[in-house]
């Protein structure tokens, strides 16, 4: 059995071809299914995520709350996640057409802003829980080293690092002509494109799975031993936050993280055949949906946890949107929203129980 390999952005499919019935394993049927219901999921994650992202970083911006180390990185992994999300309209236009029209130094650029949107989120929720991991079991150590240059340099860091991992698709990704269609995928030699993708599912794997997890493990363990004797409930709701991030990341992201690896090394796990690798391609799919659903997911963390960030969303409604829809109201619906808008979020710089 010989296998030919085209690589459309995300996700590989394979044909294979029999000796003795030299007939390909035909696709067609997974590839309509992905370009009829993808591109409208994808929409409706590119809208929620960047309307919410967007709201999480003019939040923190607007009312000044840059001044610790937590809220720094939370505005980072916003910026990952608008990173990531605005690269989706032109994998919608590719799922929806199969062909890549908007030519090779847009794929380079748009594969390297993926790739760093996804990385440098991991990076900047590892620094979370080890900030916190910091300011709950060395505190007084943390008094001295959660210093504002400090976020910012670590933050370089992170992004830099994320960069130096998204090199080899920055690099390799190029647009190209399959058949009668175009697409933007890695450009390989045959005899390695196996190779790059176990390369690729063990990078993916290790730096989006293994390593965090190890990390968050370690670090959650420590706290929640302070924890457990301290009793303190102000540093039980700064936990719940950064723990619901980690928590909620990993759900979404494992299902696909560990699709790539199998499909990566099915040859390893069981006999190949053409069923099986359709069986694979419609996996890929469906969590591939579930881990993009992500980016609109930290937003609503916030909304939820985080008591002082609905206190200052409140507060902007209320001053920046009511006040121009009141215009089109009766009058004594505007007096009421006024008298409601009139208590503004507090301004102390003292750290906050989440942060916000």
């Amino acid at each position: 059995m010989s296998t030919s390999t085209e690589l459309p952005y995300l996700s590989t499919t394979e044909y294979y071809y029999y000796e003795d019935e030299a007939a390909p394993c035909h696709k067609d049927n997974i590839k309509e299914l992905a370009s009829r219901f993808l591109p409208p999921l994808y929409i409706l994650v590119f809208i929620i995520g960047m309307l919410g992202n967007a709201i999480v970083v003019l939040i923190l911006t607007k009312y000044k709350r840059l001044k610790t180390m937590t809220n720094i990185y939370l505005l980072n992994l916003a910026i990952s996640d608008l990173l990531f999300l605005i690269t989706l309209p032109f994998w919608i236009h590719y799922e929806w057409q199969r062909d890549w029209v908007f030519g090779n130094t847009m794929c380079k650029l748009l594969s390297g802003f993926y790739y760093m949107g996804l990385y440098s989120e991991i990076f900047f929720i590892i620094l979370l829980t080890f900030d916190r991991y910091l300011a709950i079991v060395h505190a007084v150590f943390a008094i001295r080293v959660r210093k504002v240059v400090l976020s910012i340099l670590t933050s370089v860091c992170a992004w830099s690092l994320a960069l130096l991992v998204s090199l080899p698709d920055i690099v390799f990704n190029k647009s190209q002509r399959d058949f009668n269609y175009r697409t933007c995928s890695p450009y390989i030699p045959h005899e390695t494109a196996k190779m790059w993708k176990r390369f690729q599912a063990l990078k993916l794997n290790i730096l989006g799975l293994i390593l965090p997890l190890l990390i968050m493990t370690i670090c959650y363990m420590g706290i929640i031993k302070i924890l457990l004797r301290r009793r303190s409930e102000k540093k039980w709701r700064a936990v719940k936050l950064i723990f619901s991030i980690m928590v909620i990341f990993f759900l979404f992201w494992t299902p696909y993280n560990l699709t790539v690896l199998v499909s990566a090394f099915q040859d390893c796990f069981f006999k190949l055949d053409c069923e099986r690798s359709k069986q694979l391609d419609l996996a890929m799919q469906v969590t591939e949906v579930i881990a993009f659903t992500h980016c609109c997911v930290n937003p609503v963390i916030y909304a939820f946890v985080g008591e002082r960030f609905q206190k200052y969303l409140s507060h902007f409604v209320h001053h920046h949107i009511a006040v121009h829809l009141c215009k089109h109201i009766p009058s004594f619906l505007r007096d009421r929203m006024e008298r409601n808008s009139s208590v503004s979020p507090s301004t102390g710089e003292q750290e906050l129980s989440v942060e916000f």
